[in-house]
């Protein structure tokens, strides 16, 4: 059960965590279950929520420290932000804002199970590489810093001056800084994302990948050539006063569970809610809000839909283009189909898109979406009806190869009415970790602007380089060319969440020196070069305390609110550093001779905090903005009216549709999130919104593609995923499980199957790998395959 190409033992490979049986891994001591799949008929969130997270908090033993943090979570006054998602806090400072899997990833950060110098002691990297990836996190916290040692093939401890002597001399010795990366995941605060920039530009590289590169590149690009902001216009207050909202390629019950909140009370205000999803999650039905404690109670629970439209994968753009096709159509005779004085005073480029829509036959919409034409007319009936309209999405509309287009095109289908830069109104990506995007705006970005640069070499005294670095795909591509030799990974688990796993393994063993800062021991520790570090940090729910008292770090939400997070528990070990102590020690050791008060910064963040202020647009008076009631939202000219693009107007977008529709024999296949995960993180084998019990390595498809292929549920399966270059990449042994999605589509998890992904199949317009549709084949398990009967 795991790909042929992958070099490691079966039992290592992250695209194989179960047994050959296809029963999924035991949790901690229990032993193994059969799989199990029954159709979900309850409401997300409410007594289902509340009862997993009673139960995860027991085995985690967190009976106390668990129900303080859970208080604790994101509220203003001095509590910290949920390190999962983005979404914005409470806007009325709701005292239980939070969410099952916030306080599941609460939970797993503070649990007393640590990773200690005796463990690395007991097990050789070879041992560990064969456990799970769940067992590897399951062990708990890492406590101190450690170094490779390749004669023993274990990890042993390291003092943190040596960590960061070992790390500035190496990056010293490199003959170009270009051949460094530095990549950054989501929960990286912004004090530290800045001085993590900082470092790498003063040595000289943008090679500066990040998660973004694998999640919403598409919406920045996008939004940037359209409206000249790479971020959505919207806030909480526009969900409030919103008269509909259409929700694309989001599973919000698992995703971004808070968002429940705000659909649940948009329905019962009266607002339209339509879903857009190749598969009918949760949240598009109803949910009981756990907070609610009379609905709770009661058992009473509320809908979250008005319409659910389940479009082919990839077919989102030609659904969009076809709901602007029925406003053009109707705008003939129904002046209120189409905002005529907003497109003329505040768009450029209607008239090709017009063009473009009248000239796309309703034949192909329906070919292209997968959806009829009766079906798109309801949605865009919705649309027409409503006087203020958000459009919100996620990476099922970005991890596409027309991903941009597509994005484009829900700008377009904005713009033909007028919803942007009114109360109510506009597009609205849903970010995924929880200050990716503050990342971006900190300065995690490998395509600088120049204003910026400018105003770092301005204030930091910097000569910051100005060419493009590497993002996430050229970083691995330059990994396995040889001409990366120390990759630094700031949070997250890159051996797992990029594509191509193999060729991902294999890039990072050619590098000279890795380094992670981790809470956690997870799978990149084990895939390494020649030498490695491994650097415990502080989590967001521990306290910081530095020269200056204890301090407070500050976060970015997806809909640019900046807002302070102040940990409340003890640190799991005295040996644990801050992610901006750490960023600072490895640039003091990289940089000895540097200018840049790296340890005067690590006294005190507000200081960190007063240079960002002059560095980066909308953060003036940082300091204080950041400390009144619920932080400041960042200004969005765009939301003004005011567009910073070439003709100073709104763009529309007049791309063709893309072929979508997979060929004969193939179906499309998207990679997704059970609702028991987080990212990487996989919390148990189930997936309770979706009815699955006791396994991951499945592969979900229509039971009519299913019947076509000769197959039954729980059949095992091959899944051979082809390349734009003709190569291919296979899991076997994978099982069969009928579900409610359309014909010529498939779905499973990442980051199992992350493998399927090649690294040239990555969008030309955003660089994304298009882990949401890969062109794969499935049949039955060559072991099991029947073989025909002799002829005669």
């Amino acid at each position: 059960m795991h790909s042929s190409e992958d070099p490691r033992p079966a039992p290592a490979d992250p695209a194989a965590p179960t047994a050959p049986d296809g029963v999924g891994p035991s949790v901690g001591d229990a032993p193994r279950q059969p799989p199990a799949v029954e159709p979900y008929r309850h409401p997300a969130a409410g007594w289902g929520a509340a009862k997993s997270v009673t139960k995860f908090l027991v085995r985690e033993g967190e009976y106390l420290d668990g129900p303080r943090a859970i208080m604790r979570m994101n509220h203003e006054d001095g509590g910290f932000d949920c390190p999962g998602c983005a979404w914005p806090d409470d806007l009325k400072g709701l005292k239980l804002d939070l969410c099952e899997n916030g306080i599941k990833h609460v939970g797993w950060e503070m649990t007393r199970k640590r990773v200690d110098r005796a463990f690395f002691a007991a097990h050789t990297v070879t041992e560990l590489s064969e456990w799970s990836d769940f067992a590897l996190e399951d062990q708990g916290r890492l406590t101190e810093p450690m170094v490779y040692d390749p004669e023993t093939d274990r990890y042993r401890p390291i003092a943190w001056r040596d960590a960061f002597e070992l790390v500035g001399r190496t990056l010293r010795e490199l003959d170009d800084p270009n051949r460094a990366a530095f990549y950054t995941s989501g929960r990286l605060g912004n004090e530290a994302t800045f001085l993590y920039q900082l470092m790498a530009r003063e040595l000289g590289t943008n090679n500066l990948p990040d998660c973004s590169n694998m999640c919403h590149e598409a919406s920045g690009r996008a939004m940037q050539a359209a409206l000249g902001t790479g971020k959505g216009t919207v806030d909480l207050k526009d969900w409030e006063a919103a008269d509909a909202l259409f929700i694309l390629g989001v599973n919000a019950a698992s995703n971004a569970p808070r968002m429940l909140t705000a659909l649940a009370a948009a329905y019962e205000r009266g607002a339209r809610i339509v879903h857009v999803n190749p598969l009918v999650e949760a949240a598009a039905r109803r949910t009981i809000i756990p907070h609610d404690f009379v609905d709770m109670a009661l058992n009473k629970s509320t809908r979250t839909s008005t319409l659910n439209v389940q479009p082919r994968i990839g077919g989102d753009m030609a659904l969009l283009r076809g709901m602007a096709k029925a406003l053009l159509e109707q705008s003939a005779h129904d002046p209120k189909a189409l905002d005529r004085r907003f497109v003329e005073r505040h768009t450029s480029g209607f008239a090709e898109y017009r063009a473009v829509c009248e000239a796309t036959s309703w034949a192909e919409i329906e070919r292209q979406s997968g959806v009829s034409r009766a079906q798109i007319l309801a949605a865009a009936r919705i649309y027409r009806d409503a006087d203020r309209s958000i459009v919100s999405w996620c990476l099922g509309v970005t991890q596409h190869e027309h991903g941009v287009d597509t994005v484009r095109e829900i700008v377009n289908l904005l713009l033909l009415r007028g919803n942007l830069g009114r109360e109510g109104a506009g597009p609205s990506p849903v970010r995924g970790h929880s200050n990716v995007q503050g990342n971006r705006t900190c300065g995690i970005d490998h395509r600088p602007g120049r204003e910026f640069l400018d105003r770092l070499r301005e204030v930091c005294r910097i000569d910051p380089p100005t060419g493009h670095g590497k993002d996430t795909v050229a970083t691995i591509e330059a990994m396995n060319r040889g001409e990366i030799e120390v990759f630094v990974g700031m949070g997250g688990n890159f051996a797992l969440a990029a594509p191509d796993t193999a060729y991902t393994h294999a890039g990072l063993r050619t590098c000279a020196l890795t380094v992670h800062v981790s809470t956690k021991l997870n799978r990149s520790h084990l895939v390494h070069g020649r030498q490695a570090l491994i650097l415990p940090c502080l989590g967001r729910t521990e306290k910081d305390r530095q020269r200056g008292g204890e301090q407070s770090s500050s976060v970015e939400d997806s809909m640019s609110m900046v807002h302070l997070s102040r940990g409340m528990k003890r640190p799991a070990s005295p040996l644990l550093l801050s992610e901006p102590a750490i960023v600072a020690g490895i640039a003091r050791g990289a940089l000895p001779d540097s200018a840049t008060p790296w340890e005067w910064y690590v006294e005190d963040y507000d200081r960190i905090r007063d240079t960002m202020a002059e560095v980066l647009d909308g953060f003036e008076d940082f300091n204080r903005r950041v400390r009144l009631p619920l932080g400041f939202r960042i200004k969005q000219p765009a939301r003004e009216l005011v567009f910073l693009t070439p003709s100073g107007k709104a763009e529309f977008s007049a791309a063709p549709l893309p072929d979508v529709v997979p060929a004969p024999g193939t179906l499309a296949l998207g990679t997704m999130r059970s609702h028991d995960q987080w990212n990487t993180t996989i919390y148990s084998d189930d997936d309770r919104y979706r009815g699955v019990k006791n396994l991951r390595t499945l592969v979900f498809m229509n039971p009519d593609d299913m019947r076509e292929r000769g197959l039954t549920e729980f059949d095992p399966v091959d899944v051979t995923a082809t390349a734009r270059d003709g190569s291919t990449r296979s899991l076997h042994g994978y099982l069969a499980v009928p579900y409610d999605i359309p014909r010529g589509c498939a779905a499973g998890y990442m980051p199992e199957m992350n493998v399927l992904c090649a690294i040239g199949d990555h969008s030309t317009q955003s660089d994304q790998p298009i882990m949401k549709h890969l062109k794969v084949t499935v049949t039955a398990a060559a072991s099991r395959r029947k073989e025909p009967a002799a002829a005669g």
